[in-house]
This record gives structure tokens, sequence and C-alpha cells, in this order.
């Protein structure tokens, strides 16, 4: 189960809530005060980027009916049959041979094309059975139907074709007695891949960015020649736990990608966006405790930073996301004081993105380097305990 998003609009939340467990102590300036945490207005001026969402739904649903008519291969069919029982991630371009293998091959390229991700990033395309219920169905010799998976949280129903190339309409609230494969994006793949895209076009475009935060704290190598010191290391924010609010979303719909876009200043005094992967966040209402960095202060000029948490639906393009964000970005100068940037990143996304996606989880303003307990994200939509951590060089 995903965690639940509410789109731009009708969102209200209030500068208390955001800044309710900053406890810093220090005085914000002016601009920080009036940044209040908003959903952006729909005539947002952010640079417009056709979405890829259209692309890769045509390219998914394309796959969806080539595996559908597949099926009537009763010898490819067990084989299908035999691989999504075992596992909920059948690499199927991969399993597929012949002209299946050619069609979804195709497929897998337009999908990586319109993700601007690189062509090193191999198969992204997966096989999965819908629902855990039509298991007693599918191993009782049901010939499955196939659907596209839909990165539309509020979508109504779902279309799934059967071996004979006939559409069938499901609702996508209750999974059908029928045994149903859904074609979706290997989101932890195509995110991995996507966020090293995002954070070398970011730097490209002038805006810092680091590489993917690694999942757990590890500690770092002092360079050559270094004089070995107990007290060599860098501060950071370390996550312990989080938590994402629940939501009834479409069966059709697979585990959450999520990730994070920490933002501040850096130490040049201009705006730098680090992305963090976040792999294990799967389900909502579901406590993970990753013990994972968040923030390496040492990046930054303050002891203040923001996060903003998105999810990855699958049609993200991280180059164009890098453009937008780095456009909006490059405008805001250091007035000598710390200026919340989560508005701005938001802004940033051109809106039919918003549509579909990437979808806006969570922001959490004003992270404070001394910051140790559990912080509530803007939006209510989740929450996080951290914790000042030191990584010691050695």
């Amino acid at each position: 189960m995903r965690p639940s998003h509410r789109r731009r609009h009708g969102a209200v939340v209030t500068l208390a809530a955001a800044l309710a467990a900053l406890g810093t102590g220090q005085t914000l300036g002016a601009a920080a005060a009036t940044a209040a945490p908003h959903f952006p207005a729909a005539t947002s001026a952010a640079p417009h980027s056709p979405a890829p969402a259209s692309a890769v739904a045509t390219a998914q649903d394309q796959a969806a009916r080539a595996i559908a008519g597949s099926l009537s291969d009763s010898a490819w069919r067990d084989r299908v049959r035999t691989a999504a029982l075992a596992s909920d991630q059948v690499p199927v371009t991969t399993l597929a041979h012949g002209a299946l293998k050619t069609a979804l091959a195709s497929a897998d390229h337009r999908i990586a094309v319109a993700k601007g991700l690189d062509g090193q990033v191999g198969p992204l395309l997966r096989l999965r059975l819908g629902d855990d219920s039509m298991r007693p169905a599918l191993t009782a010799g049901r010939t499955p139907w196939v659907a596209a998976a839909s990165s539309d949280d509020d979508t109504s129903t779902v279309t799934a074709y059967d071996s004979h190339g006939r559409a069938h309409t499901l609702d996508a609230r209750t999974a059908p007695a029928h045994p149903v494969y859904v074609v979706d994006i290997d989101g932890s793949k195509a995110l991995a891949a996507g966020l090293k895209i995002l954070g070398a076009e970011l730097q490209r475009r002038g805006v810092a960015s680091a590489v993917p935060v690694p999942t757990t704290a590890q500690s770092t190598r002092k360079a050559a020649g270094q004089a070995a010191s107990a007290a060599a290391g860098f501060w950071t924010t370390r996550i312990t736990a989080v938590e994402l609010s629940d939501d009834e979303e479409p069966w059709v719909k697979g585990d959450a990608e999520i990730y994070t876009l920490v933002t501040g200043f850096g130490q040049d005094g201009k705006v730098r966006v680090d992305p963090v992967d976040m792999p294990y966040l799967d389900n909502d209402g579901t406590v993970y405790r990753p013990n994972q960095i968040l923030v390496n202060w040492s990046n930054y000029k303050y002891n203040l930073a923001d996060a903003v948490m998105m999810e990855e639906d699958g049609s993200t393009n991280y180059r164009d996301l890098a453009k937008a964000i780095a456009t909006v970005l490059l405008t805001i100068a250091d007035q000598g004081t710390y200026i919340p940037l989560v508005n701005a990143v938001l802004d940033a996304i051109p809106n039919d993105w918003w549509t579909d996606d990437p979808d806006y989880v969570d922001s959490w303003y004003t992270l404070a380097r001394s910051d140790n307990g559990t912080r509530n994200g803007a939006r209510g939509n989740g929450w996080m305990t951290v914790e000042p951590y030191f990584v010691q060089e050695f």
C-alpha cells in the first residue's frame, strides 16, 4: 500500500504547524517568516516542460496488450505463472523471447527516454500479480488478464486485456476475482538511476548537489596525508524512525518509491539540493527505522535546511525536473540569513506534472542541526524522528 498524497489544489497548512517543532531559538529573517507552507498556485510561473506521463502510460499499455496476447501460448503462460507465483517482481522483458521480447524492449526504451534516463539503466518493465487474493485462481490455471499500472492515485477504473485482445473495465478499489497481471516500472531501479541524473544535471546547471545519500550511516575516510584525529568528521541529521499516513489506494498500484530533496545554502552561499533515496519506504502505516543520514551539515552554510519528500510514480523526467528546479533556485540569493526553500522547490515543478506525478508527499521546514526528536511534516502526512549524528573519520 502506498502512502497517501494530496494534490496541490485545496491544501491549507499553517506556518505554525510547519515550525512547531523547530525549537532552535534562532530568529529567522523576514523572508523566512513569510514563507508559509503551501501548494503552488495553479498559475505558477515555473518553466513549462511537457510531462512524460502520457508517453510512459502509452508504452505500458502497449506492453500490457502484447503480454496479454502472448498468454494464448500455453507453455509461455505456464512459465509466466510460475514466475509470478514465485516473485512479486518478474523481469518480463528479460523472461520474454521472440516478437514479444522485441516489443517489450521497444517499450522499455521509450520509457527510459521519457524519463530522461540514459541507456545504461537496463530493462524497467516488470510484471506482478495484482493482488494476493488472485493467487488461488492463478494457481488453478485461469488465464490472467493484463493491465498497465496507473500513476493516478484517484483513478476509479482499470482497463485489463485478455488473451483475445478484449478490454475489460475493472473497479480500481476492489480487486476482481479473475487474476490480473499488472505491468509497471521497477521504481527502485528507475529512482536510483534518476537521482544520479538529477544530481548531475543540477550540478551542470549550477546548483550544487551531492550523490544520493546512502541508506545507513557510514564513516568516511580521511584524505591521504591528513593526520588521524578522534575529533575529525562531520555532523549529520539521522532518521531513526519514519512513518507515512494511511490511505486507501487502487489495488493496481504497487509499493511507493520515495525520495527526499534536501535544500539549503551551501558553504559558498549558493542554493544546493541533495537528493536522498529512501528505498525502504514501501508501505503507509508502517514505522521504518532506517538510521539513514538525511542532512550532511558540512555541506551547508547555516544550521538549518529544508526537506521535500516526493514519490516517483513512474513518469518523472529527471532531466526536466533538474532544469525546472535549477531555473527557480538560481534566482534565490543568500541574504545573510536562512530562507526556507520548500515553496520554491514546489513552485518549480511544472503544473501539469501534478496531474499524476511526481507526487508531493510532505515537507519539513527549517530542520535544525540540533533537532533531536519527532518532527511532523507540514502537510500532516508523515512524521520522522531525527537525531544529531557525528560521522567520525578514521
